[in-house]
């Protein structure tokens, strides 16, 4: 009767034991639970925090970018701009060199040896000399001509007319007559100072050289494609 007793209390208090085991059990998932929970939005919230920073970070790169594209886009604008500056400087030297073909309004003269067969005149005044022609190439750079050739032969700064026997040399290549001088430059001018009483070309027609002189709206002048060169003349630096 004891030992039966003494079983019954057993089992009651195995059962009573189980019963809070389990009860301690639910209670430690659902507090474990809750904690994991709690651990998981806090693990979101710093996710969602970092993922806002660098949102922000990049917008705020983005606009910088966008403001150094535009200040380098201006930078561009304003080097092509002084480039075309200087190409239009540099190309203007280069007309004032002589190194580019040029055309404009001005004159076209035909100086050729005199066609007459007058022996008691000097044969010397009846043809066309080197200081002839540097004369009349004289007359029109005063006049304001602006380009010069001869023959085709621009007339540039370092242009020698000399004499070598019985022909002319400009730019040391031979020409002979009939001498074609263009010029551009205002053609009245031009034009005028040819032509005036008193002039160069006035005393070659009294020597029966033959001068004929005309106006043009589009003369056209070669390049000078020798080399320009200096001896003495360097930069100041």
């Amino acid at each position: 009767m004891k030992n039966k007793s003494a079983c019954i209390s057993i089992g009651i208090i195995c059962v009573v034991l189980a019963t809070a085991m389990t009860i301690q059990i639910r209670t430690m998932q659902k507090e474990n639970s809750a904690v994991s929970q709690a651990f998981a939005n806090s693990e979101l919230k710093d996710s969602l925090l970092e993922w806002k920073e660098k949102s922000d970070n990049a917008e705020d790169n983005l606009e910088k970018s966008i403001a150094r594209l535009e200040e380098v886009r201006k930078a561009s604008t304003s080097n092509d701009n002084s480039s075309a500056e200087k190409q239009e400087e540099l190309k203007k030297y280069n007309q004032l060199l002589g190194i580019t073909d040029v055309q404009g309004e001005g004159i076209v003269i035909t100086v050729t040896d005199s066609a007459q067969d007058n022996t008691a005149m000097d044969l010397n005044n009846l043809i066309v000399h080197d200081s002839d022609l540097r004369s009349l190439v004289n007359e029109l750079a005063n006049a304001g001509a602006e380009a010069i050739s001869i023959n085709d032969e621009r007339i540039v700064s370092t242009t020698a007319i000399t004499c070598a026997g019985n022909v002319i040399l400009i730019n040391g290549n031979k020409v002979g007559s009939p001498f074609e001088i263009k010029a551009i430059g205002n053609q009245e001018s031009l034009y005028g100072a040819i032509t005036r009483a008193g002039g160069y070309a006035y005393a070659l027609k009294a020597r029966s050289v033959q001068v004929d002189a005309k106006k043009s709206n589009n003369v056209e002048i070669a390049k000078y494609t020798g080399a320009l060169t200096q001896k003495y003349m360097g930069n100041n630096n």
